[in-house]
Parts: structure tokens; sequence; C-alpha cells
């Protein structure tokens, strides 16, 4: 293939990966065409490589403004919650809580206990981590 097909067929796919809102497609194109020549790639490998490189971003945008939404008055991450502080018996649970296996089997939790024990935050650090995907 010429040059100038080439330089035709890749500002082709810049306009349809435009019109149809595919922005890393256009961002990681030239990267990927040039990856694919390189190790002699076939064109459903290259395609696919594309077509994951949206679809992650696509995820990764989707739980940030699942996050964003959700407009949790403080971020909590798990990571940042003292575990050290906790119950003998809410460090035990925690590791069932952290596993979220209570989502898919469609269960409650019930953060239960006396005013000032940080039910409240551990409710935000549980929000926060069942937002993501």
């Amino acid at each position: 293939m010429s040059h100038s097909q080439r330089k035709a067929w890749k500002e082709a796919i810049m306009e349809y990966s435009k019109e149809l809102r595919l922005p890393m497609i256009r961002k990681h194109l030239e990267e990927y065409v040039r990856e694919a020549s390189q190790r002699d790639v076939c064109y459903e490998e290259f395609l696919a490589q594309l077509l994951e490189k949206e679809c992650d971003a696509r995820r990764e945008a989707s739980r940030y403004n699942r996050i964003r939404l959700a407009e949790f008055t403080h971020k909590k991450y798990l990571e940042d919650l003292s575990v050290d502080e906790l119950p003998q018996d809410a460090q035990k649970k925690l590791k069932l809580l952290k596993t979220l296996g209570f989502i898919p089997e469609g269960r409650n939790v019930i953060l239960a206990g006396n005013p000032g024990t940080g039910n409240y935050r551990k409710n935000l650090v549980m929000e926060r981590f069942s937002v993501a995907p």
C-alpha cells in the first residue's frame, strides 16, 4: 500500500472514530499501527487492541462518574481505614466485607454501634468501595 493510501485510511479512521465518539482510538492509533507493523500483528489482534483500549478508558470514566454522581460527603478508602482501631469482631468481618460478596447476593449490610464509634465513616468507606465495577 502506498504512503498516500495509508494516509487516506488513517484520516478516514480518525473521522470515523470522531463520529462514533471513540477518543482512545484516535489517541492511540499511530502507536498501535506502528507496533502492529513491527510485530506483524494480524488484523484481528490489531482491532482487538484498539477496542480494548477504548473499553478500558470507558470503564475508568464510568467508575469515576459513578463516584462523582454518588456525591459522597467524604471520600474514604479502605486503605485509609485504621483496622487496628476497629473492634476485634469488626476486623474479622471487614475481610468478608472487602470481597463485596454481599452485593451480587442482594444482602444488606447493617453497621450498628454506639454513637461516635465510626459507623458512619465505615459506611462511607463501604459505599465508595462498592461503587467500583
